[in-house]
């Protein structure tokens, strides 16, 4: 009875086990992910901690993004690279529900964070001369706290109301993680445990949407600036400072509400296991490059930091 209950308190990571040829390619491709995630967002704390040009409220943002997204991506990664190197992976309850947990709290984090990046960047943008002013250390601090409380909510609620749910066997989840649109296809349904899955809907809508409609009125709000600026380089520094959120802002949102907005009865697990890919593994890795490549004043420390190490050796 002991190994009966043991067993019904497990759950099933088929991962990719449906695809056994793509196993190893994926393999490569999530490793070299996760490397360049730890090392891309790892130099980007390190250069705005010691580099004293970057201690602008973007960088500062940029370096709690740049912790979110290397947690993130941890949070997934190891039981996903364990899972493509051998057979479908058992995970216990408990660890099925701390990865669950960990996953949504980092990953609303994020949804919060890339709301107040782009409040920063309207301001910026549409008030340049207050610009100082408005966005103080003590503010900064405070919206990011704000980020990571809003994250961390988020998680608690859902993974409450979660665990509170029976579900149905066999506990055979067709994913690489304990996502949550997953979990909810093992749900027993009817009666209160329909409300609950209601419940959980309308704080997926709140952490996505909320999040969202402050993306768009601060990109309004900037793109009403830039018509109305008088030169062509006002402009083009306007639109360069913004364009590397925006970019990060699509490809987290765009695979993230595909995700988790969708009715449960509609989920498809084969192709959602690939848009889960996308935003865990891939976007955290181009997220360092994305915000590096047209920043000249992140190249410039570069430049700094390598001269400094040069001069020192």
């Amino acid at each position: 009875m002991k190994g009966n209950r043991s067993t019904e308190e497990r759950f099933l990571l088929l991962g990719f086990s449906d695809w056994p040829s793509l196993q190893p390619i994926l393999f490569a491709l999530v490793l070299l992910c996760y490397l360049l995630t730890l090392t891309g967002n790892s130099a980007l704390v390190l250069l705005a901690v010691r580099d004293p040009r970057l201690q602008a409220p973007m960088y500062y943002f940029l370096c709690h993004l740049a912790l979110v997204d290397t947690g993130f991506t941890t949070s997934v990664v190891p039981p996903l690279l364990a899972n493509l190197r051998g057979p479908a992976l058992w995970l216990e309850r408990s660890g099925c529900l701390a990865q669950l947990g960990a996953s949504l709290a980092l990953g609303s984090a994020e949804c919060v964070l890339l709301a107040v990046m782009a409040l920063d960047r309207a301001a910026a943008v549409c008030r340049p001369l207050r610009y100082a002013g408005l966005a103080s250390p003590r503010l900064c601090r405070a919206l990011a706290g704000a980020s990571w409380l809003g994250g961390l909510t988020n998680s608690a609620a859902q993974t409450a109301l979660l665990a509170a749910r029976p579900l149905c066997a066999p506990r055979r989840v067709d994913h690489f993680i304990c996502e949550l649109p997953a979990l909810l296809k093992l749900a027993c349904g009817g009666g209160d445990q329909d409300t609950t899955e209601r419940q959980m809907f309308a704080a997926r809508v709140v952490i996505l949407l909320v999040p969202s409609a402050v993306i768009l009125a601060s990109y309004a709000a900037v793109a009403l600036a830039v018509w109305a600026m008088r030169t062509r380089g006002s402009r083009r520094k306007a639109v360069g400072t913004c364009g590397s959120h925006l970019t990060a802002v699509c490809l987290f949102y765009g695979s993230a509400i595909y995700t988790y907005l969708q009715p449960t009865h509609s989920y498809d697990q084969g192709r959602g296991k690939f848009v889960s890919l996308f935003y865990t593994v891939v976007t955290p890795a181009l997220n360092p490059l994305i915000y590096t490549l047209r920043n000249k004043e992140v190249k410039g420390a570069v430049r700094r930091l390598l001269r400094r190490r040069r001069a020192g050796q």
